[in-house]
């Protein structure tokens, strides 16, 4: 009798054992990689990359307008919120998005709602990169957390704002590696906000002047808002922001040096 009521105990806690773990939630390794790819993939399926386009921004250019003027605050936050998602999924409408920006709200709120909105989506992606998702994003990164840790390491600071002023690498990719390599999010905040300043005001530029280039039936043509000038601009002051990283390299060895002689 014991044994036979010892083996039915056994068989109800294994069925409570399993029904713990069915009702267990997903961990976060499985889940946010499943909400990153849902949102691309829903992206791509509601055929969203090919609306956003100029041709698409020309043809309801006096809609957008229109609805901007009409209900300022409740356009300023659907285009935040579409610039935050956007960064944060590294959806490739972030150029558009930009210029966007400019014609909407003009040159001086347009760069203050896309630099707060792109840095808002970087750190989501930094945030998540410090969870238990870093495994699978480290992966992505691949051998390019090699080439970035000396930067950081010396001076993570000005090596971000370097890496956001020349985009040597993908911006998603420069999103995750200071998480992988231990950079404090003050410095990652810091080095983002700042450093993306320069292009982005050269994008929203373009897209402030957007309407008298529609109205003149001119065309735009995205690459060539980058001019030789803004981009040797642009190579300038990311190269005063790597100063400090050479010249603390150069301080190094003579310091060395000079305690050798002691």
């Amino acid at each position: 009798m014991n044994t036979k009521q010892t083996k039915i105990n056994s068989d109800e806690n294994r069925r409570r054992c399993r029904i713990r773990e069915c009702s267990r939630p997903l961990p976060k390794v499985v889940v946010l990689p499943l909400v990153l790819g849902l949102g691309i993939a829903l992206f791509h399926m509601l055929g969203l990359s090919e609306f956003a386009t100029l041709d698409n921004l020309k043809a309801n250019r006096y809609w957008i307008l229109r609805q901007t003027n009409q209900y300022p605050f409740i356009m300023t936050a659907v285009f935040m919120l579409t610039y935050t998602v956007s960064a944060a999924l590294s959806l490739p409408i972030a150029t558009l998005l930009t210029i966007l920006g400019g014609y909407m709200f003009g040159q001086l709120l347009g760069t203050v709602y896309v630099v707060t909105s792109a840095t808002a989506g970087a750190c989501i992606v930094f945030s998540l990169a410090k969870t238990a998702l870093g495994s699978s994003l480290r992966a992505r990164a691949g051998g390019k957390i090699k080439i970035m840790e000396p930067g950081f390491r010396k001076n993570a600071l000005f090596y971000m704002l370097f890496l956001r002023l020349i985009p040597m690498f993908p911006f998603f990719i420069v999103n995750i590696v200071p998480a992988l390599l231990g950079v404090n999010l003050r410095t990652y905040v810091l080095g983002t906000f700042i450093g993306i300043i320069p292009g982005t005001f050269i994008f929203v530029t373009a897209g402030a002047s957007l309407g008298l280039i529609f109205n003149s039936e001119d065309t735009l043509i995205i690459d060539d808002i980058l001019t030789p000038n803004s981009v040797i601009l642009l190579c300038s002051i990311g190269i005063l922001t790597l100063l400090p990283i050479l010249y603390k390299r150069l301080k190094t060895p003579a310091n060395s040096v000079r305690k050798r002689g002691q």
